[in-house]
């Protein structure tokens, strides 16, 4: 199977498993309970992308101030809470980042 085919086949697969919730639930009236339940979805999910990210280095846990990447993430976290600002965050994670690499090497 061709790259566009593998492409195709797994967006086709995406829409159906959509599709299918919206057909098997969606005039149906969501209890409260998993409704609230559903809300920490997305936070956990982006959490267990990101954090792996941030505390391994080559497959060890790095919590020391040569891991830019962490020390990049705590200020980008920071500056997220104290701001609420998108764009000023992810410029203050990357300039830190940068600088770190450079830095560090």
């Amino acid at each position: 199977m061709s790259v566009w085919g593998i492409i195709i086949a797994a967006g086709l697969l995406t829409y159906a498993i959509r599709l299918s919730f919206i057909v098997l639930v969606g005039r149906r009236e969501i209890p409260s309970w998993l409704r609230s339940a559903l809300r920490f979805v997305p936070p956990a999910v982006l959490t267990a992308i990101v954090f792996p990210e941030l505390l391994l280095s080559d497959g060890r846990l790095a919590i020391e101030f040569s891991n830019g990447r962490l020390v990049a993430g705590v200020l980008a976290i920071i500056v997220a809470w104290r701001t609420k600002n998108a764009i000023l965050t992810i410029l203050t994670g990357m300039l830190v980042l940068w600088g770190m690499q450079l830095l560090l090497g």
